[in-house]
């Protein structure tokens, strides 16, 4: 198996605007968990330096779907400013959740089974409602198929036990390329990150957005970004960031349901 240096600046080399300093610099590590092909899933904690207990704890992941590249750009640089500028937050960043889907020859947005993980949390009702709308809505669509039974990934399986085990008051899930803020739960959602502005879109069988919003009752912000191959200028990738800090302070994080 690669070490974490290694498939960090192998998954690098297609994302735009990620050059392999990041990679040395983001410092990320290893997981317990491997994707279908075997490539570790990799991630970073950052904790503000403090004698307290951090006031909340934040999960960021992206690159769920492999061909949404600029999502996972976004949350190599988030963690620079985290570490640049420390909140009282304890994050935790995931920047590829699907790394076979992005190291495919064409990068794709299913994994290596051909399973939309966006698709695979275990939603209420979901051998009713995933597989219907997956024959229904997207007339079977293979980009969007949800799987055969809800966790039935080992990409998932892993997010689905991050979940309960660090227990996030917000997780921010980064995609592409519709331009806009979506949210689900409880608080007050963001207005604005950046110049992407809120604009709730709805929620789909299996999603991590109604999963973690509606079931677990944990904040979810989806970012959209509105290019799934081209990053974000540095400048507003960092106004993002401050824009996402400032409205965690605004809204002290709520005890969850989970």
């Amino acid at each position: 198996m690669l070490s974490a240096l290694a498939l960090c600046l192998e998954l690098a080399h297609p994302l735009p605007s990620v050059p392999d300093k990041l990679c040395s610099s983001v410092k990320l590590e290893a997981s317990s968990a491997t994707s279908v092909k075997g490539h570790a899933i990799l991630q970073r904690d950052v904790s503000a330096a403090s004698e307290q207990a951090p006031k909340r704890r934040v999960l960021v992941l992206g690159g769920i779907h492999g061909d949404e590249l600029s999502s996972s750009s976004l949350v190599f640089h988030w963690i620079e400013h985290a570490e640049a500028m420390p909140a009282d937050t304890y994050w935790r960043f995931i920047p590829t959740l699907n790394p076979d889907g992005m190291l495919a020859k064409r990068p794709q947005r299913t994994n290596a089974n051909g399973v939309d993980l966006n698709r695979n949390f275990p939603t209420p009702n979901w051998q009713r409602d995933a597989v219907s709308y997956w024959t229904i809505k997207t007339k079977r669509d293979p980009r969007r198929f949800p799987g055969n039974k809800p966790l039935s990934e080992p990409e998932s399986r892993y997010l689905h036990a991050q979940i309960d085990s660090f227990k996030p008051d917000i997780i921010i899930s980064i995609h592409a390329p519709f331009g806009v803020l979506d949210f689900d739960g409880p608080s007050v959602p963001p207005e604005k990150l950046g110049r992407l502005y809120l604009d709730q879109v709805g929620i789909y069988p299996g999603s991590l957005g109604n999963y973690g919003g509606k079931t677990l009752g944990i904040p979810v912000i989806t970012v959209e970004l509105p290019n799934a191959t081209k990053a974000p200028s540095s400048i507003e990738m960092r106004q993002m960031w401050l824009d996402l800090v400032r409205w965690m302070s605004a809204h002290p994080a709520q005890t969850s349901a989970h």
